[in-house]
């Protein structure tokens, strides 16, 4: 079993590390400091299981184990952790078993011994994922040839559908992610607005309506030089939330 470690205390690290050494069929192949770096490292090494630290700086471990649902092959997730009190938010970010702090070598069995048994009937249970979610994201993840980038919510623009892929306009320019529209309109829904079956846009971002002389309506957004196209179907929905700017 391939696993990846993530924790920002180097004690912590250090004996999950010691623990999996004594154990037969485990082979450690990265550890982390935060939650980028454990998403980096299993973009990476695609391990089998990842033990995921909660409070973490920046991205959490709830946060990463979100991100890590969408990854194929997808990582089995189990939490350790100092605090119990997360324990429900764990397991509705589906992780397999939740290690409260220190861990101790018998539980870490235990728990190694549930991962094999989600990954024994993973096929089985192929597409019968729960929708339950902790919340909306605070970044979205887009994969590069086995690197990734994290682009913070706050700064998406808008959405725009192409085949398979969503492309995310931002402030700092554009990437694909591979999510469908409607699962971001779904999660984010608060924030972006359709504009298009193809076109969700940031709500903050729009400034103006705009119909040109052949009735063609399309919306002016604040960082973006060319309006974007509204459907006939989504005018009304614009400008109730530009009555509300």
């Amino acid at each position: 079993m391939r696993v990846v470690i993530a924790d920002d205390e180097p004690l912590a690290l250090a004996r999950l590390r010691g623990l999996l050494k004594d154990l037969p069929g485990i082979e450690v192949v990265a550890e982390a400091g935060d939650g980028q770096q454990a998403l980096q490292a299993c973009a990476e090494h695609e391990p089998d299981l990842v033990l995921l630290d909660i409070a973490m700086p920046g991205i959490d471990g709830l946060e990463a184990a979100r991100h890590l649902a969408a990854f194929e092959p997808r990582p089995a997730v189990v939490f350790c952790t100092a605090y119990d009190a997360h324990a429900l938010s764990a397991f509705e970010a589906e992780a397999i078993d939740y290690l409260v702090k220190p861990v101790r070598a018998e539980r870490l069995a235990a728990a190694l011994e549930r991962v094999r048994t989600f990954a024994a009937g993973r096929e089985r249970n192929a597409g019968s994922a729960t929708d339950r979610k902790t919340g909306p994201r605070s970044h979205l993840c887009a994969r590069l040839r086995g690197s990734l980038r994290l682009i913070p919510v706050e700064d998406v623009r808008y959405l725009y559908a192409d085949e398979k892929y969503v492309v995310v306009h931002h402030a700092r320019g554009e990437d694909l992610i591979e999510e469908s529209l409607k699962s971001l309109e779904d999660e984010f829904g608060e924030r972006f607005l359709r504009i298009h079956r193809n076109c969700l846009v940031a709500r903050h971002e729009i400034t103006e309506l705009r119909r040109s002389p052949d009735g063609q309506v399309t919306v002016v957004l604040r960082h973006v030089v060319q309006p974007l196209e509204v459907s006939r179907r989504c005018v009304a929905g614009v400008r109730e939330v530009l009555r509300h700017l």
